[in-house]
């Protein structure tokens, strides 16, 4: 499934009205984080295993 039609859901540490916001959709093989300010840049692709990697690295900090 394309970025554009999966289901985007937005962090739960962004705010309606703040500079920074993230989104984040997941489909069977990729997950996709964007930029809730302008959702026609690029986005980033990760797969699952990278995913993974990513958030635990991340949630050490």
């Amino acid at each position: 499934m394309p970025a554009e039609q999966a289901t985007w859901l937005k962090s739960s540490y962004s705010t309606n009205d703040g500079p920074s916001c993230v989104e984040v959709a997941a489909t069977s093989r990729t997950i996709h984080v964007r930029d809730t300010k302008d959702i026609h840049l690029p986005h980033l692709d990760f797969n699952p295993t990278a995913w993974d990697d990513f958030i635990t690295h991340t949630s050490r900090s």
